[in-house]
Order: structure tokens, then C-alpha cells, then sequence
């Protein structure tokens, strides 16, 4: 094969935990009788709460095909290129086994809200019924902060992360806004939006994202800095997503080059947009060229409305991150259909691929 498979997993798979009907018949079409991929395939997923085993465990048992964690690209899988950080004491924010998803990655001294929380027990105060009885408090010294995704309980999060950016890293101690930029931000998923089985969007990460940077501007006036953003549509993502693709292939002792990527996915503001940068900005260095395809089973949906000027008004609801700038083009795929078997059938007749 000279193609490959960047497949969104919520909305186009799976709805929450309930498989979308279409993706099994859409995977039996890409392996062999052996459960062998016909061509490289790589789920790329803005969730963050999990390690890649235990997602590759999930749609290997949701779709009927054996998958690898080699093929399973979470929102915090560039964070393991990040090296410079993996020694130091970090902060970081989200849900799920934390600890076990930093440590995988490589950090070595990660430490997370609800510990911070008590080792210096009078920072969280917003639940009465939280305020700690003991108030003995423990120095915690952090030099950057890694948002893996969105947590629990906002307000702790939200508040604990503002004392280390406005204390340098020095949580406890008094605010001091002279010192600016803060100390590294780290952020994985900026999705405002997701869906699971309700039939309305969900609140995702980037919704947090939201109200942390505008909490930091609202006290400083400054706008909150981010030393990276990594999840769709991120250059980033992408670029990594290109290299598991190209390492499939060589395992598999395919030797025709990889030559385009196909990128599935039900949300313009992640998906098509990051497949649009990507062929835009990075496609003629990386030697490939990427074709979004939108499904319809998930964020989009094909019967909104949709503005008569779209440069006129688009804008004005713009989903993408406040650091993503707004481009038209960048949110318009290059195929629409209804489901991802759909979605398989049109690259394999594009292609002309006959498994």
C-alpha cells in the first residue's frame, strides 16, 4: 500500500463506550484472514486518561481485530520527545491512572493535583466540606505544569494550577506577577468539544483550557503561555502520527512509500483542520500528502446550518484553540460521508485498492 489510516477514535468509532455499527464492518475490510492490517493503520485520539495499552485493549475488543499500543496515538504521546522535562518535578493535571501515564512517558518526578493538594492543604478552598481539620503543609518546588486533560473538580485544578503559575513554581507562597512569562505550560487535547452517548456535545479539555487561561489573564492581564499544545490539530500530532505510519510499514517490509495519509474524523475543528495544516504547512517536508474525511456520526453534523458568507461568520464561533488562528480553508475537508465504512470504502476505490 502506498496510503495509510489516521483514525479518530470517539465519533467515528465508538459514542462513549457503545460501538458505532459501521466500524466493524469497516475493519473487517483492513485486515487479512490472519487479523493482519492491509495497510498501516493509527488511531489518533485526543483522550489522555489512559495508556496506550489499555486503549489498543479497548478497540481490539470493540472492533474484532487485534491491535497494538504501536498503533495507538494518545493526545500526550509526543510529551515522550520532551526530554528536558522527564528529570524534573512537574505538575500535572487530568484524570485516570496520572501517575502511570507520566511515569510511561518518562517523566520521573510527576506529582498531581490531589497531592499537592495535601501537602499544602489551605490552597484549596472553594468546598467547605473539603477544608482540611490539619494544617500542617509540606515545600513543594515545580518547574512546569503538563495538562494531560480535563479533571474532575474544576475548581481545585483551576486554582492549584493558577498558585504555581503565579509563584513560580512555589505554590504556598505569596503571588508574585512581576514574574512573567511562567514557568513552562505543557498542554495535551484542546477539544472544546466531544461526544459520547448524549445527544448533544460534551465539554472537553479545551473548555478547561479555556477558563484557566482566561482565570490567568483576568488576575494578571497577561495572556497564559504554552511551551507546547500537543492532541489534534496540532503540528505536532501529526508529525508524530506520520512517523508510527512510516514504522508500520517498515515493519511489515512494505517497501512502496507511504504517499498520502487519510484522516478520519467527525469534528472540523480537530480533525479536518489538523489534516488541512498538516498538508498545507508540513506535507511537501514530510514527502506525504494528507486527505481529511469527515464522518458523520459524531461532532458534525451534516444538518446545521450553515452560514451564507462563512468568512463572515464562521469566525465568530470558531471551536479551534485560542493559539490556532482561524483560516476558512482549514476547516473544509476534502471528502464528507456518512460513516467510517464509508469512509474505508472511498479511499480503497481512490486508491484503487482491491484488498
Amino acid at each position: 500500500p502506498s496510503f495509510g489510516f489516521l483514525f479518530d477514535i470517539d465519533g467515528v468509532l465508538v459514542r462513549g463506550k457503545t460501538p458505532i455499527p459501521a466500524a466493524r464492518t469497516a475493519f473487517r475490510k483492513l485486515v487479512n484472514s490472519q487479523g493482519q492490517f492491509l495497510v498501516p493503520v493509527v488511531f489518533v485520539t485526543n483522550a489522555g486518561n489512559c495508556l496506550r495499552q489499555k486503549k489498543a485493549d479497548q478497540l481490539s475488543h470493540l472492533l474484532g481485530v487485534p491491535i497494538s499500543q504501536d498503533q495507538v496515538m494518545m493526545s500526550h504521546s509526543p510529551l515522550r520527545m520532551f526530554k528536558r522535562y522527564h528529570e524534573k518535578c512537574v505538575l500535572v493535571s487530568g484524570q485516570g491512572p496520572l501517575l502511570d501515564i507520566a511515569q510511561d512517558l518518562g517523566f520521573c518526578q510527576p506529582i498531581t493535583i490531589d497531592t499537592l493538594r495535601e501537602k499544602r492543604p489551605l490552597l484549596d478552598a472553594v468546598d467547605h466540606d473539603r477544608r482540611p481539620n490539619v494544617l500542617c503543609a509540606v515545600t513543594v518546588v515545580l518547574t512546569a505544569v503538563v495538562l494531560f486533560g480535563e479533571p474532575v473538580r474544576w475548581e481545585t485544578s483551576l486554582q492549584l494550577i493558577i498558585d504555581v503559575l503565579l509563584t513560580s513554581g512555589y505554590p504556598g507562597n505569596p503571588y508574585e506577577q512581576e514574574n512573567y512569562p511562567h514557568i513552562p505550560v505543557l498542554a495535551c487535547n484542546m477539544d472544546l468539544m466531544w461526544v459520547a452517548e448524549a445527544q448533544s456535545p460534551r465539554f472537553g479539555h479545551g473548555t478547561f483550557m479555556v477558563c484557566l487561561e482566561n482565570i490567568y489573564k483576568k488576575i494578571t492581564g497577561k495572556e497564559l503561555k504554552y511551551e507546547a499544545l500537543m492532541g489534534k490539530p496540532s503540528r505536532l500530532t501529526y508529525q508524530y502520527a506520520e512517523h508510527l505510519i512510516r514504522a508500520q510499514a517498515v515493519q511489515r517490509s512494505w517497501e512502496q512509500p507511504i504517499q498520502t495519509l487519510y484522516a478520519v474524523g467527525d469534528n472540523l475543528m480537530t480533525d479536518v483542520y489538523g489534516a488541512n495544516l498538516w498538508e498545507k504547512e508540513l506535507a511537501s517536508a514530510a514527502a506525504a500528502r494528507c486527505r481529511s474525511v469527515l464522518v458523520c456520526t459524531g461532532v458534525y453534523s451534516p444538518h446545521a446550518e450553515v452560514p451564507v458568507d462563512a468568512r463572515d461568520s464562521v469566525e465568530v464561533v470558531f471551536h479551534g484553540h485560542r493559539d490556532f488562528r482561524f483560516d476558512p480553508g482549514l476547516v473544509e475537508p476534502d471528502h464528507i460521508v456518512p460513516d467510517v465504512d464509508a469512509a474505508v470504502d472511498l479511499v480503497f476505490q481512490l486508491e484503487n485498492f482491491a484488498p
